[in-house]
């Protein structure tokens, strides 16, 4: 099993170190620690592990230390710092392994991107050695790179060629589209080995500035402390510790305080519950949060509800994705009181001046663009005791189809279900289009956005929600059942691979972005280029990188 749990104090491939404002985070792979066998870590390469270990740093960052308002990425290895993604790693891993190892790769980087736009955390990456493939993707993700002008400090993208595959992660759409790279000099220096180094790597824009190696040290500290500067990050507030997730797993469970998912390995499905606080809770009566301070909220920490169910979501989305792939089709529910939902929503919304309830709701963002991301059918249920309201009821536009009950079971005496919007529907949440999922929804009618935000706090029921366009369809209690049934065995009958090309297309309407030409891109270059014989067959590249021995093309063009 792939877990995606650690802390800095299990941490084997990277280091943390803080001096008041500036954090910096080493890398400093140990070659023998890999998430499986068969390959070494040499040269600070990096596996799904490594890139696991960073995910919680940058989070851990975010959540633990307010304090610090930029973050320096270098390495603990003088000549090297970072060589990119381990190329034995990708000749023995699985398709599903490579691809889903580049998703969650670039998933992190867009975090290091979202945590220097929206939580003012600046990134500073210090390249000294080389930085190749991935390591130099790992910079790009950055707001300035400085690289040292010693002679041999260099930025490649060498996989195509060397490995005959492309820098999926972002690599490309990042050069031309971040560091506006133009289009001339980005096809020269991916077709070079050795990569660039020096004044020219400023010149032609694929690093902001160099230093001489004897004041390279004091040249990144300098640049830290200014970029600190543009930080509104507060000097003096008490981080909020990350405790390990209460989470237990069995073949066919995985159960949070809570979310809970149950798999139905037979009909290849995983329905998510997320659960509303119980009386017993922190908070958990709508009465108590109406007194809530931001103290008291800050006190509560991971166990504060909108954060620990946004960790545990976030776990159980990835968790399926590594260790359950033939569960193609995701159910979304909720379960619990929708009045304190609607409390939770509407405190974190009044205080999103406040950095913690600021991180939070960018977290619940992230963790959204996590489902919209995910290449699963998505399918969410609103029946009696759901509790669909601000950013709960995002799982019913983040979905393919959502569909609602519209009236009561009569053995189920609570009321039948409702939904509720709040002000985080309309701004809170933007997909990876840059819009939120109620404009993507309404791209063709924005009329019917204006006319939902009229409905802001109101109950909704079955047939408002049918009536603006907030669901697919709804079913009386009598159809529910077998309306759900048969839509759910027609799905499972489909090609899984026309259902990911479908879903991934159909998902992003409305404007491109720089993230999802990335994964846009991605999903289509590692689905393709990683399945060609001449990058994984026998003789092609990946398979003899290291051997000595040139691959041999087909030298179709397709």
């Amino acid at each position: 099993m792939i877990d995606f749990q650690t802390n800095p104090e299990s941490y084997n491939h990277w280091k943390l170190k803080f001096d008041g404002s500036v954090a910096t985070l080493s890398m400093d792979v140990n070659p023998d620690k890999t998430l499986v066998e068969g390959y070494k870590l040499k040269l600070n390469s990096y596996d799904l592990g490594v890139d696991i270990e960073l995910y919680d740093a940058v989070q851990r960052l975010r959540f633990e230390h307010p304090e610090v308002k930029t973050v320096i990425f270098n390495s603990a290895n003088e000549k090297v710092f970072c060589a990119g993604a381990n190329i034995n790693m990708l000749s023995v891993s699985s398709h599903a392994h490579k691809v889903n190892f580049c998703k969650f790769t670039n998933e992190t980087r867009n975090s290091i991107e979202d945590a220097s736009e929206f939580s003012k955390q600046r990134y500073l990456c210090a390249v000294k050695g080389v930085a190749a493939g991935g390591g130099y993707e790992l910079a790009l993700a950055t707001d300035h790179i400085i690289l040292s002008d010693d002679g041999s400090s260099a930025v490649s993208l060498p996989e195509v060629p060397l490995l005959a595959v492309l820098p999926g992660t972002g690599g490309l759409t990042r050069v031309v589209d971040k560091r506006k790279v133009r289009r001339d000099r980005a096809d020269i220096f991916c077709s070079l080995e050795d990569g660039i180094l020096g004044q020219k790597a400023v010149d032609w824009r694929l690093v902001d500035e160099v230093a001489p190696g004897s004041k390279f040290d004091a040249a990144v500290q300098h640049r830290a402390l200014e970029m600190a500067k543009t930080s509104d990050r507060p000097d003096e507030e008490i981080g909020v510790k990350f405790t390990p997730l209460n989470r237990k797993i069995t073949d066919d469970t995985i159960t949070y305080d809570y979310v809970d998912v149950k798999i139905e390995r037979n009909k290849s499905i995983a329905t998510i519950t997320v659960k509303s606080p119980n009386s017993d809770d922190l908070a958990g009566s709508t009465a108590n949060l109406a007194g809530l301070t931001l103290d008291e909220a800050l006190s509560a920490g991971a166990d504060f509800w909108a954060l620990a169910a946004c960790r545990q979501l976030d776990d159980a989305i990835l968790h399926l994705r590594a260790n359950e792939k033939e569960m193609g089709t995701l159910i979304l529910k909720t379960e619990g009181d929708s009045a304190t939902v609607l409390a939770y929503d509407d405190f974190v919304n009044r205080n999103q001046s406040n950095w913690f309830m600021r991180e939070i709701s960018l977290y619940w963002r992230r963790t959204l663009k996590r489902i919209d991301l995910s290449s699963r059918t998505i399918f969410t249920y609103v029946d009696q005791g759901s509790c669909f309201v601000g950013m709960l009821a995002e799982f019913l536009f983040a979905a393919d189809r959502a569909y609602m009950l519209e009236d009561q079971f009569d053995e189920d005496c609570r009321p039948a279900p409702s939904i509720v919007l709040t002000a985080s529907n309309f701004g809170s949440f933007q997909m990876s289009n840059g819009i939120t999922r109620l404009e993507t929804r309404f791209l063709g009618e924005p009329e019917s956005v204006d006319i939902c935000k009229t409905k802001i706090g109101k109950k909704l029921t079955a047939e408002d929600c049918n009536k603006l366009g907030l669901v697919t369809d709804i079913y009386d209690s009598l159809d529910w059942n077998d309306e759900l049934r048969i839509m759910v065995e027609e799905r499972v009958s489909y090609s899984p691979d026309c259902l990911t090309g479908m879903e991934a297309n159909l998902r992003f309407a409305g404007p491109e972005t720089m993230e999802t030409k990335i994964f846009g891109r991605l999903t289509a270059w590692q689905n393709w280029i990683f399945q060609r014989p001449n990058a994984v067959a026998e003789g092609g590249a990946l398979k003899l990188y290291g051997t000595g021995v040139r691959a041999k093309y087909d030298m179709n063009r397709v």
